[in-house]
């Protein structure tokens, strides 16, 4: 994303720079806080501080009305269930005692609005002072539904649309029919101003996981989300569970064109803004697959390698069950592929909400420290390497990291990204 600069600031005396109250108040930086400073060649970026929770992602429940190909689901053996009062009232506990409150948002790997209670949740959210946000598959949206989340004032509303033809859309999202979708959709903008208690204040977005089979759509996926109204737009790649999906993969050459982190090693390409047509299409992709730092107008094109991007938002995810995880990919135990190597992925908590405070499990050193890694990214580079049997789960590497070893996660290669 482009920044455009606010306002100026200044440096003290000692040529100490000052940060605006505001602005250091959106990365959670307090005196003497430690500061992660990122110096490129024209800018220097500063991280959120490790100890600024700002995203909570609460997993309602991991069951689902549909069997979509991409699904995790389709490859886990484990309990489904729905998270209980208790549980989600444990964490409202905690979230209420942060200042300023984090957002919460409603995900992971089920149907948020499936569960009877979710209308009620959010409604609690919101009652906090917390922006709320939900990813829904679509189907569940009926009028009454849409009344139901404008009523309690959801703020964001993310859609998985994967497909701008019926074909294509029924061809990943098994059970479900785009038409009717796009019907649900088509009725958020009346239904915005029906009533004098409804506010104009949900924002929709799209959701797209990209794959040879449905990547042609994309374009049409924008276009269509425009027309109904959605102002934000998350494309991912898809993690591939299944052989089937292995073969759908889009990043096989990115995966292992992943210099940033050593920059100084590689040659530095400067790129200008320039189209893709069928005459820069063939040598443009033969440059990215080379082994060089790439930048386009003097911008590192991979800032978000070997970043984990739940780090950058602040955030912890909370299963349905209560366990608390640094990130979504680790509520769950689950099996993919690296490139053409099977890797099982183990669940990883750092405790349950039932049994500790939200807060409390937030500022275990353990916890603390695991974050500290993560935002410096201590960990062996797999997806570039991938060339020993250590990958192959998430257990240790060959740096001496033990679980959870995050070298060999596509969520931190930025080849797969969430809302």
């Amino acid at each position: 994303m482009s920044m455009k600069p606010e306002k100026l600031t200044y440096t003290d005396a000692q040529g100490h720079l000052i940060l605006p109250p505001e602005a250091a108040a959106q990365l959670g930086l307090l005196p003497n806080s430690p500061v992660q400073l990122i110096i490129g060649e024209n800018e220097i970026r500063i991280s959120r501080s490790i100890h600024h929770l700002a995203r909570v992602y609460v997993e309602p429940t991991n069951t689902c009305n549909l069997t979509c190909l991409t699904c995790m689901r389709n490859v886990w053996d484990e309990d489904s269930g729905f998270m209980t009062e208790e549980t989600y009232t444990r964490i409202l506990e905690g979230i209420k005692k942060l200042t300023p409150r984090p957002t919460v948002f409603f995900g992971g790997f089920g149907e948020p609005l499936s569960h009877p209670a979710i209308i009620e949740m959010i409604r609690r959210a919101k009652a906090l002072g917390a922006t709320v946000e939900l990813i829904s598959n679509g189907v569940l949206l009926d009028e009454q539904m849409v009344l139901r989340l404008l009523e309690v004032e959801l703020d964001s509303l993310w859609v998985s649309l994967d497909g701008a033809s019926p074909e294509s859309y029924e061809d990943v999202r098994l059970g479900a029919t785009l038409p009717q979708v796009i019907a649900n959709l088509e009725r958020l903008p009346y239904l915005r101003y029906r009533g004098s208690r409804m506010k104009n204040t949900l924002q929709l977005g799209i959701a797209f996981v990209a794959m040879k089979r449905n990547v042609a759509d994309l374009p049409k996926v924008l276009a269509l989300g425009v027309r109904l109204g959605a102002k934000k737009f998350s494309i991912s790649n898809v993690l591939a569970h299944t052989d089937e999906l292995r073969q759908e993969v889009l990043y096989r050459g990115a995966m292992y064109n992943a210099p940033y982190q050593f920059t100084d090693l590689h040659p530095r390409v400067n790129m200008p803004r320039i189209d893709v047509n069928e005459h820069t299409q063939q040598p443009l992709a033969e440059v990215q697959r080379g082994n060089y730092s790439i930048q386009i107008n003097n911008g590192m094109m991979g800032q978000g390698v070997y970043t984990c991007p739940f780090i950058e938002k602040g955030s912890l995810a909370v299963r349905w069950d209560g366990a608390v995880s640094p990130c979504l990919p680790l509520l769950h135990t689950y099996d993919s592929f690296l490139d053409n190597r099977p890797r099982r992925s183990h669940a990883y908590d750092v405790g349950n909400v039932l049994k500790r405070d939200l807060l409390e499990l937030w500022e275990d050193p353990q916890y603390v420290e695991l974050r500290q890694r993560l935002q410096s990214f201590e960990f062996s580079p797999c997806t570039d390497c991938n060339c020993c049997e250590l990958p192959e789960e998430n257990r240790e590497d060959c740096l001496g990291n033990t679980f959870p070893a995050c070298g060999g996660c596509l969520w931190a290669q930025g080849l797969i990204q969430c809302p």
